[in-house]
């Protein structure tokens, strides 16, 4: 059953290295904001999976932790690049 896992964390590590490609050389500032989302999704998944693999089970707090700044995070580029500023003061 580990082996099963150890795969899919695998194939997850490849896809997060496909998306970073798409991050380093994307056509343009959107889609490698949406690629860096996508990473953040990606690490999430690869950490309940190391979770299980290791019998840790506070590494799914640390996954939910890590979703919502990637969350805010996200939401701050996006409204930075709309609106040319974080915040009105």
């Amino acid at each position: 059953m580990i082996e099963t896992f150890l795969a899919i964390g695998l194939i997850i590590v490849f896809t997060i290295l496909l998306s970073l490609y798409r991050l380093v050389l994307g056509p343009g500032i959107f889609n490698q904001i949406a690629a860096s989302n996508v990473i953040g999704t990606k690490v999430i998944v690869l950490l309940v999976v190391i979770g299980y693999i290791f019998e840790r089970p506070m590494f799914i707090d640390i996954s939910l932790l890590y979703a919502a700044l990637n969350f805010i995070a996200t939401l701050l580029m996006a409204r930075y690049l709309e609106r040319g500023e974080l915040c009105k003061a």
